[in-house]
């Protein structure tokens, strides 16, 4: 069975006609699932219709979200469309791989695009798996956003007729919102053993250590066993 296409989420998108654009771009490659993150005029924007020329169907089916996390919730593979972060040590794939991992990925994917203007926040990069870079000219790097999209799609539907199953079945992979979980779940510990220290610190650390979490390819199995894990930890020890 192929895998699932990619999950388009636009983070705050500001001008309607740049999601009708986008929409346009994904149907041109067969992708019609796209997710809104607080868009800046509201949903729905009546200046994204004309833009998707078309592509009704794509804005007529796009849900919205308060968050990133919530959009990307029943997602296990995430990547950032974004320049690389010098305070992440988020891994940096090149659109191939990124369409490579999509196309042999058990669970669900998605791919972020930020604002026009100011792009992805740190914070919201540090939830995906990996950041996918479009090689540009260094010179000029002005790439509009429906632009990012349909090379990111394009690269995608090359793999849709190549996708072949696993050698064998994959373990299903652990959903973003388990991620989550676990992630929480240590952050409440460590808060109580006073880990997060000096204070001013508290936010780069946790980014950092979510970002460890994120990028590993955890299946829900092991995240059900690290959370045990966890909790024996944090617990009594067990009389023999």
């Amino acid at each position: 069975m192929a895998a699932k296409p990619p999950v388009i989420v636009l983070v705050r998108p500001q001008l309607g006609q740049n999601i009708g654009k986008a929409a346009r771009a994904m149907l041109n490659f067969g992708l019609t699932e796209m997710r809104l993150v607080a868009p800046r005029d509201g949903w729905p924007n009546p200046d994204a219709g004309p833009s998707a020329s078309g592509a009704d169907a794509v804005l007529a089916r796009a849900t919205i979200y308060d968050t990133v996390a919530t959009a990307i919730a029943d997602c296990s593979h995430v990547f950032a469309s974004t320049v690389r972060r010098r305070e992440l040590v988020t891994p940096v794939v090149g659109p191939a791989q990124m369409a490579s991992a999509i196309a042999s990925a058990s669970g669900r994917s998605a791919i972020l695009f930020g604002p026009e203007r100011s792009g992805l926040e740190t914070e919201e990069v540090a939830l995906a798996r990996a950041i996918v870079t479009v090689p540009i000219n260094p010179d000029f790097g002005s790439l509009n956003l429906a632009q990012a999209v349909i090379l990111l799609a394009y690269e995608w539907s090359k793999h849709v007729a190549l996708a072949q199953p696993p050698a064998r079945k994959a373990e299903l992979l652990a959903t973003h919102g388990e991620i989550d979980e676990m992630v929480a779940q240590l952050d409440q510990a460590l808060m109580e053993k006073g880990y997060f220290h000096p204070p001013d610190r508290t936010p780069a650390t946790r980014n950092t250590i979510r970002t460890i979490f994120t990028k590993t390819g955890w299946s829900s199995r092991e995240v059900k066993a690290v959370r045990g894990i966890f909790r024996a930890l944090a617990g009594p020890s067990r009389q023999r």
